[in-house]
């Protein structure tokens, strides 16, 4: 049991030393999971507002699909953006494999359904009775999509958090899409799936205990919109 309690002696030094390797890896991952989950929500919110408000053909089938990607393994999300990002993929020519540009593609799809399930089951569980009063009251469709919007907003941040959550702790997409490069798209996750294996157990400690904290902060947020959403 040494090596562990050494491990974490020298992991807390690692991070308040400054190590360049680790805080490159965990300032990448910051990085890199803001603009996942940023591109996630602009274009998850709409999405998710649609398939729960909008009456068409096959919506039953969408959604269906949509819950079903919930549980969509992160290797498989990674598998199948790779199959079109790479050099014989239709958007080979682009450059993405294994830059941050394409690792932020593969945690937007891996945040995507979250953002869209959750979404639209709030807005399902509000709009009808909302609609009806609203359209009695004479409100116009923009009144009554922003309405819609402010009585669900501590909802969709709850989805919002979620598929964060998913982002920032996801291990296969970084690894497959972004190639662990030191220096450039090493993540948090990556980087300790290599120093352990390497048993270079300090800095997968240092690392985990970031991710620990970084989860930790983000349920708490979790935790606190979900009491909200519920009064």
């Amino acid at each position: 049991m040494g090596y562990i309690s050494q491990g974490f002696i020298t992991a807390i030094d690692l991070l308040f030393s400054g190590d360049p390797e680790t805080w490159s890896a965990i300032i990448t991952t910051l990085k890199i999971s803001s603009i996942s989950i940023l591109a996630t929500i602009s274009v998850g919110i709409p999405l998710g507002f649609m398939l729960g408000t909008v009456s068409f053909p096959g919506r039953s089938i969408i959604r269906t699909g949509v819950d079903t990607l919930l549980a969509l393994p992160t290797v498989v999300v990674g598998l199948i953006v790779y199959s079109f990002i790479s050099r014989r993929g239709p958007l080979g020519s682009a450059g993405l494999l294994f830059t941050l540009e394409g690792v932020a593609v593969g945690q937007v799809f891996l945040g995507l359904p979250i953002v869209i399930a959750l979404t639209a089951s709030a807005v399902e569980g509000l709009e009808v009775q909302l609609r009806h009063t609203l359209l009695t009251l004479g409100a116009t469709r923009k009144q009554l999509i922003l309405s819609t919007l402010w009585e669900t907003r501590y909802a969709i941040i709850v989805a919002g958090i979620a598929a964060y959550s998913r982002i920032i702790s996801e291990v296969g997409v970084s690894m497959m899409l972004g190639g662990n490069i030191k220096w450039h798209t090493r993540t948090i996750t990556t980087a300790i799936a290599l120093e352990t294996g390497k048993g270079e157990f300090a800095m997968g400690i240092a690392l985990g205990l970031v991710l620990l904290l970084l989860v930790l902060i983000v349920n708490l947020l979790l935790s606190e919109f979900k009491r909200r959403s519920a009064i």
